[in-house]
């Protein structure tokens, strides 16, 4: 079973830093596309970050401010976020999927709704 959970958000602000992590456990790092998506309240899920195949793909908005990374010995993928704006504010999920589909999701950081999600941590940045 994918089981995926988040820590790491909190509140900061505007300029600041906060590293997210996940625990990842139940799948083959090398075989799933890993994804970090955000939701606003009112807003569409929108990818920030996804991993496949050694590629690492960002939303533009994030790019040069947002940096992911795995950690494949101790199961854990991060996000470190840079520079912080408030219009980073949003719950934070970390996902997996191993279909075509995520995969062509992925590379185009698409707001698609992965398989395997986890519980989110909330970040929120004040101006």
């Amino acid at each position: 079973e994918v089981q995926l959970v988040e820590s790491g958000g909190g509140l900061v602000q505007a300029g600041g830093s906060l590293r997210l992590s996940c625990a990842a456990s139940g799948f083959n790092f090398d075989q799933y596309a890993i994804a970090w998506f955000r939701q606003a309240p009112g807003k569409e899920r929108e990818g920030v970050s996804c991993s496949l195949g050694g590629h690492t793909y960002y939303e533009d908005s994030v790019k040069g401010r947002f940096t992911f990374s795995k950690d494949n010995a101790k199961r854990m993928v991060y996000l470190q976020m840079n520079n912080l704006k408030p219009e980073d504010t949003a719950m934070y999920y970390c996902a997996a999927d191993p279909t075509p589909w995520a995969q062509v999701g992925c590379r185009i950081v698409a707001g698609i709704d992965f398989g395997s999600r986890g519980q989110g941590t909330q970040v929120t940045v004040s101006s």
